[in-house]
């Protein structure tokens, strides 16, 4: 498991990698600037050490022309390498805002690409989450860390050179300090690396737990479930907060240890310092010099181990996102599939068998055809298999076994997208995005004109009210549509559904919202709008479906009895008494 975690940490680092390669010539530019910044500091405490020299050797009269001359020369260092430090920075913003940019397109491109059943095991808060949250971490570790992590590396490097060059006796001091640090470090983030993936994970819970409370509020309220609900957040959020204390808190012992172990190298070159400088060995200027170079190079390592508890957090955000890009897209349509163009509507099912899960079968040996511009209605209990069936003829999954096939031709060797667009669908839950009622009613048909849109508005006798809102057409729906009823919501998506040029249109449920007199005027400006097409309704109330053409009676995934509604009704079966219960 363990050796799992670490070739997964590499790949992310590696991804990383290949994503900031993009701005190759930019990251090039960071360098120039990295090494510019970090060597002119490097200069500073040779000159200090220099100017303290001239100072010594002055012997109570101070060469004022050395110091001031070593001390000008520093001033200039120390400006350039300010402005190099600066414009590092910017350039490490510009890069990490490219990235992060491509990077949250890539994950919404995927989620575009994801079949639904993702969807449907994955909370939408969670996935929310990684879109926003964890990439804004992976973003602030671009834009900071990295640059401090380039600081450090050569800071460190040219310091260690530095100190060589003046004592390579007092140098031996860092022998045991570093690789103490290094040990310490390397145990500490060990145990941290696995706190910090779960403080991604439990936040993710939580977001889609508030995702979906926020979602259900008039139920919760409706229920009077407020202290319940708030009860099972507090547990959430606990854990959520328990899981965010226990890694930034071992996290953030790292920096204590090896700023100990700093300060006790600082002690060690003090006392060795002094020694050598009253054996003759040292002369007070590069005892000043080797003690601010030890500063740079122990407090870049001593900063570094501070970030260090961030980059494991930028890490599991990254392979939160990097998990989700990974994800297996739909399967790609058939290498000879066909564009279905022109469809008929005849549809047929032959011996289908599904099940979501394996070895749990939901749909069983179902068979039936639909004759082209006929009404067919599906009918049946609660998990009867209803909605299955309408997945299944969308492609949204594909069936275990048996074929179902469009004018005669299987709709596994279709391309999706022209299977789809044969199809309108009108869903019991509706959506509405933030935007204008015209670009939500044209929606799914691209150049449709405002002639188009208010005679499908007419026909699903919506027009009206949309004409006494303040802006008409141009009124915008905030919210998924909060500022209208449910049921003006219903028949704007059953108008959006009438305006397509599809051949088939699936109804699920989709007059469950609307008033009985309303739903009638509905049905009947739809028998006129879809004349030749091929219709499947789901619907639970048999009185809106006593006129379809084929009514399929649906039971523990297989079609019971097929007929009209006055052939089932003399059947005297499973519909007659569905029918009946409704009634009595």
């Amino acid at each position: 498991m363990n050796t799992e975690k670490k070739r997964y940490s590499k790949r992310t680092i590696l991804r990383l990698g290949q994503y900031m390669w993009q701005y190759k010539w930019l990251l090039a530019l960071a360098m120039i600037c990295t090494l510019g910044s970090n060597l002119f500091s490097l200069i500073g405490p040779k000159l200090t050490g220099l100017s303290i020299g001239a100072i010594e050797s002055g012997r109570g009269a101070v060469d004022f022309e050395k110091v001031f001359y070593y001390a000008g020369w520093m001033a200039l260092f120390y400006v350039v390498s300010a402005l190099m430090s600066y414009g590092l920075h910017v350039l490490m913003l510009t890069i990490s805002r490219k990235v992060v940019y491509r990077m949250r397109q890539d994950v919404f491109e995927k989620l575009m690409t994801l079949p639904v059943g993702y969807f449907d095991v994955h909370q939408t808060g969670d996935i929310i989450s990684r879109i926003s949250y964890d990439i804004d971490t992976v973003n602030a570790s671009l834009s900071n860390d990295l640059v401090q992590l380039l600081t450090t590396v050569i800071t460190v490097t040219g310091a260690l050179l530095m100190m060589l060059s003046i004592s390579p006796k007092l140098v031996l001091v860092f022998a045991f300090t570093v690789p103490l640090s290094v040990l310490i470090t390397k145990y500490i983030t060990g145990k941290t690396r696995p706190l910090f993936r779960q403080r991604s994970a439990k936040l993710g819970e939580l977001n889609g737990f508030v995702e979906e409370m926020i979602s259900g509020q008039k139920t919760l309220k409706a229920y009077n479930r407020e202290e319940y609900t708030q009860g099972k957040f507090d547990k959430k959020n606990k854990t959520a907060v328990e899981a965010y204390y226990r890694a930034e808190y071992y996290g953030s012992v790292v920096g204590p240890c090896v700023n100990f172990i700093n300060n006790l190298s600082l002690s060690l070159i003090s006392v060795f310092g002094a020694l050598l400088y009253l054996a003759g060995s040292m002369r007070i200027g590069d005892i000043s010099s080797f003690v601010l170079y030890s500063r740079k190079f122990s407090g870049p390592i001593n900063e570094a181990a501070n970030i260090f508890s961030e980059l494991q957090s930028a890490l599991a955000a990254a392979e939160r996102v990097f998990r989700l890009i990974e994800e297996a897209s739909e399967p790609a349509d058939a290498e000879n599939a066909i564009v279905l163009e022109g469809a008929r509507g005849e549809v047929e099912l032959q011996s289908v068998n599904f099940g979501y899960l394996p070895g749990k079968t939901i749909i069983h040996d179902l068979s039936f055809r639909a004759q082209p511009g006929k009404l067919i209605a599906i009918v049946g209990p609660t998990g009867a298999g209803k909605t299955t069936l309408i997945n299944l003829l969308m492609r949204f999954y594909d069936p275990d076994s048996g074929t179902i096939t469009v004018d005669g031709k299987p709709n596994a060797m279709m391309t999706r997208s022209s299977l789809r667009k044969a199809y309108a669908m009108v869903l019991q839950d509706t959506w509405l995005f933030y935007g204008s009622i015209y670009e939500n009613l044209a929606y799914g048909k691209e150049g449709a004109t405002r002639e188009d849109v208010e005679a499908a508005a007419r026909a699903a006798h919506i027009h009206s009210f949309i004409k006494r809102l303040p802006e008409g057409y141009d009124t915008i729906l905030t919210d998924e549509g909060t500022n209208i009823s449910k049921g003006q919501k219903q028949l704007l998506t059953i108008a959006r559904a009438m305006l397509l040029d599809s051949k088939m249109l699936i109804l699920d449920e989709a007059t469950s919202n609307v008033d009985t007199r309303t739903e009638r005027q509905i049905q009947k400006a739809m028998l006129k709008l879809m004349e030749g097409k091929t219709c499947f309704v789901i619907a639970h109330r048999l009185s809106t479906i006593e006129n379809a053409d084929l009514i399929l009676v649906v039971n523990d995934g297989e079609v019971v009895e097929q007929g009209t509604h006055g052939e089932l009704m003399e059947r005297q079966g499973v519909y007659r008494r569905l029918y009946n219960a409704q009634f009595e």
